[in-house]
C-alpha cells in the first residue's frame, strides 16, 4: 500500500445519490482555528449556512451549514477550571441547540431539546454558561434533527487544557468525518431513507479530516505530536492506523488512562468517540507520515504529514496525563437494570411502545421506527432509572440486533465492568457489536435528567433512545 499517491474523487460522476469513496482520500489537519481562554466574557458562535470547499476544485464549493463559517466549526480552547460561555446566533432555517458532548456538565446546559431546553428557534439566541471541570477532548454539535444537521455542518472540537502542558511539539485536534454528496458535491437532502434507519445508519461517501480532503501539516523526525481524533460521523465506525508515527493512548473521551497504552496496529473509533495519542514522527526526512483509514478495499488517506528534517533525540515514554475528579464506582453496592436493544433490519419490531401507544411493527415503521429499548421505541416517558446523588448505576446492555450501536451516556461517564470484575477505562461512548452483552457501571455524581442513546445518528432518530434521571 502506497497512501502517498494522490487521487481524486472519480466515484462522483459514477452514481448521482452515493458515488463510490475516494481511494486514498486525502484530508486536511490544517483547518483548526482557535479560541483563546476568554475568562467569563461570551463568545459568539453563528450558526448560518455557508459555502466550502470539501471535493476537489473540479467540482462546486458545497452548501452546508457553518459554525462561524466553517464546518467544522472552529476548534474552541479553554483550560480546565475555566468557565466557557458561548452565546449561539441561530441563522438556520430550522430550531438547533448544541450539545457538549462528553463534558460532565449541568443540566440545563447539556442543549438536547425537549429534555434540558427549548429549541434555539430561527432568527434567536441563546446563551450556554458552564464550568469546565475537567482537561481532555471533547466536542460539540447539534442536538436538533441532528442526523441532518451534523451532517450540514454543524460541528465542532472542544479542547479543555491541562494547567501545566505536556511535553509535545504539535496539538492538533482531528475531526474525521464522512459526508454523503451527490454528483454535483451538494449533501444528499435524503435524510429519512428507511435503508439508513434500519440499517448500520448513514455512510457517506466522501472522507474528510478537519472539513477539507487535501491538506498536508508539516512536522519534523522526532516530533512528539497530540493527535485528538473526534469521530463525528453520523455512523461510521473508523479502523484508524498510523504509518511513519509510533506511539500510545493516553485517554479515551477525553478522561486520562492511569497508564499510557501502547498504540495498536488498529484503533476502532465508533461515532462520537474520542482518542488522545502521543505519537513520535520516525519517518525520514523527505517522507510522508499518515494517518489512515481502512476499508474492505484498501487504505484511505486521512492525514498527511510530510516530514523535515530535525535534531530532536527519541525521548522516553510520557507519563500519564493529570487525572481528572474522580467519582468511585462502587460496584458491590450498584443497583443493576437491563437495557436490551431490539428491532432492526432481518429482525422488525413486531410492536413495541411508541408515545405511550403500542403499535404493529408496521405501523411503526410507517413512523420511521425501526429500533426498541425495553420494548420502547422513542425516548419513553419514565426514565430507564432514577438513582440517587452518589448511587452506582450497574447497566447491562444486551445488543440482540445485527448492527452495531454507539452506546452514549450523557452527563457522566461510565466505566464497563469486565467479565472478572474489573472496571475499563472511563468513557462516554461504548461500541457494541452485533449480538454482545456488555455491563457498563457509573456513579450517579450529576443532578438532572440524561439522555441515553445510540449515537449512530440514524438508529437515536429511529428509536434508540432513553434516558437516566439523577435526583439530588
Amino acid at each position: 500500500m502506497n497512501p502517498s499517491r494522490r487521487h481524486v474523487l472519480a466515484g462522483l460522476t459514477a452514481c448521482a445519490s452515493l458515488p463510490a469513496l475516494p481511494r486514498f482520500a486525502q484530508a486536511s489537519v490544517a483547518q483548526v482555528s482557535t479560541e483563546a481562554n476568554a475568562g467569563s466574557a461570551a463568545h459568539r458562535l453563528t450558526l448560518a449556512p455557508a459555502r466550502q470547499q470539501i471535493a476537489p476544485t473540479d467540482y462546486p464549493a458545497t452548501d452546508l451549514w457553518c459554525v462561524n463559517g466553517t464546518m467544522p466549526g472552529e476548534t474552541l480552547r479553554r483550560t480546565q477550571g475555566a468557565r466557557l460561555v458561548v452565546e449561539v446566533d441561530n441563522q438556520l432555517p430550522q430550531a438547533t441547540s448544541l450539545h457538549w458532548h462528553g463534558i460532565r456538565i449541568d443540566n440545563a446546559m447539556d442543549g438536547v431539546p425537549g429534555v434540558t431546553q427549548d429549541p434555539i428557534q430561527p432568527g434567536t439566541r441563546f446563551t450556554y454558561d458552564f464550568a469546565l471541570p475537567d482537561a481532555g477532548t471533547y466536542w460539540y454539535h447539534s442536538h436538533a434533527q441532528s442526523v441532518e444537521q451534523v451532517e450540514r455542518g454543524l460541528q465542532g472540537a472542544l479542547i479543555i487544557e491541562e494547567p501545566d502542558a505536556p511535553d509535545v511539539d504539535q496539538d492538533l485536534p482531528l475531526v474525521i468525518d464522512d459526508l454523503r454528496v451527490t454528483a454535483e458535491a451538494a449533501i444528499d437532502a435524503n435524510f429519512a431513507v428507511p435503508h439508513d434507519l434500519s440499517h448500520a445508519g448513514r455512510m457517506g461517501n466522501i472522507l474528510l479530516c478537519n472539513g477539507k480532503m487535501v491538506a498536508d501539516h508539516p512536522v519534523k523526525t522526532g516530533d512528539r505530536l497530540r493527535l485528538r481524533l473526534i469521530n463525528s460521523a453520523n455512523a461510521r465506525i473508523f479502523t484508524l492506523g498510523l504509518q511513519g508515527l509510533e506511539g500510545w493512548v493516553m485517554a479515551y473521551d477525553g478522561m486520562p488512562l492511569a497508564t499510557p497504552e501502547a498504540l495498536p496496529d488498529r484503533l476502532l473509533l465508533a461515532p462520537a468517540q474520542r482518542v488522545d495519542l502521543f505519537v513520535d514522527v520516525t519517518a525520514a526526512a523527505g517522507e510522508d507520515a499518515f494517518l489512515v483509514q481502512f476499508e474492505r478495499d484498501g487504505g484511505y488517506e486521512l492525514a498527511r504529514f510530510p516530514v523535515a528534517s530535525g535534531t530532536r533525540a527519541r525521548r522516553p515514554a510520557p507519563s500519564a496525563l493529570p487525572p481528572n475528579p474522580d467519582f468511585p464506582i462502587d460496584l458491590p453496592s450498584a443497583r443493576s437494570v437491563d437495557l436490551i436493544t431490539e428491532g432492526g433490519a432481518m429482525a422488525w419490531l413486531s410492536g413495541a411502545r411508541f408515545k405511550g401507544e403500542e403499535l404493529s411493527g408496521q405501523d411503526l415503521a410507517q413512523l420511521g421506527q425501526f429500533w426498541a429499548f425495553n420494548g420502547s421505541a422513542g425516548r419513553p416517558p419514565e426514565p430507564l432509572v432514577t438513582a440517587r446523588l452518589g448511587e452506582t448505576i450497574r447497566i447491562r446492555m444486551v445488543n440482540d440486533t445485527r448492527f452495531p450501536h454507539a452506546m452514549h451516556l450523557h452527563g457522566m461517564h461510565f466505566s464497563e465492568v469486565r467479565a472478572d470484575g474489573s472496571l475499563g477505562p472511563l468513557r462516554d461512548t461504548l461500541l457494541m457489536l452485533q449480538g454482545e452483552t456488555r455491563v457498563i457501571a457509573f456513579q450517579a455524581h450529576n443532578p438532572g435528567d440524561w439522555l441515553f442513546h445510540c449515537h449512530m445518528l440514524s438508529h437515536h432518530a429511529a428509536g434508540m433512545g432513553t434516558w437516566v434521571r439523577v435526583t439530588a
